[in-house]
């Protein structure tokens, strides 16, 4: 249900204050939306919502400190009222299906068109789901990719990290017996049968950070 006049507060996260801009003036177009708060990076991010709890929550996937999805899960644990658009400038398949798989309120491209997102906050701010068309044809043109738990996801970039089985068991605080059935569930989910298969794939499919220098 849509918020009574004067009630819908909104604060934006992004470290790029040309993005904050943009989205500023999209969300000031929208009647009795106020912008309560700017966050820079992950942590501050976290720390506005849980202070604030605003209305919405525009959310770069890609924020330094903490990434999206951890902001993503301690936003939905301190404000679970808030809704969240998760907006992304990184396009594969992989990255927008665990999105959509987390049960974001909002995905939207930063190559979405103002008009497009515009709509979306409004959908998203009257209680509904909107993905941006970008996001459903990129999707709709692929096979869909198998989303990851929390841990297969830590284990894939600890092997990426050129880690091994005991060294990612010492990471994790778990036995190396746990971490090979990771590695084999992990290998055979994606349907991969070497290492550098699954980091081939992973990349390629957006299942690593983009900002990581492997």
């Amino acid at each position: 249900m849509t918020l009574p006049m004067g009630q819908r507060r909104a604060v934006i996260a992004d470290d790029h204050a040309v993005v904050r801009d943009g989205l500023r003036a999209i969300l000031e177009e929208i009647d009795d939306v106020e912008i309560v708060g700017e966050a820079e990076n992950g942590l501050e991010a976290i720390s506005l919502s849980k202070e604030l709890q605003p209305t919405l929550l525009t959310l770069d996937a890609g924020m330094p400190l903490a990434k999206g999805m951890e902001v993503f899960v301690e936003v939905r644990r301190w404000s679970p009222e808030t809704r969240i658009v998760v907006i992304t400038g990184f396009n594969a398949k992989g990255h927008l299906a665990d999105w959509i798989a987390a049960e974001v309120d909002g995905l939207l491209l930063k190559s979405t068109k103002p008009d497009e997102m515009r709509k979306g906050f409004q959908v998203v701010l009257g209680g509904g789901s909107y993905v941006a068309r970008e996001v459903l044809a990129i999707l709709g043109e692929h096979t869909e990719v198998p989303p990851l738990t929390a841990r297969e996801r830590q284990v894939l970039h600890l092997i990426a990290d050129g880690c091994n089985n005991a060294e990612i068991a010492e990471r994790l605080s778990v036995s190396a017996k746990t971490v090979d059935n990771h590695r084999t569930r992990l290998m055979a989910k994606l349907d991969v049968h070497s290492v550098a298969q699954l980091i081939a794939y992973a990349l390629k499919e957006g299942l690593l950070d983009q900002t990581r220098q492997l």
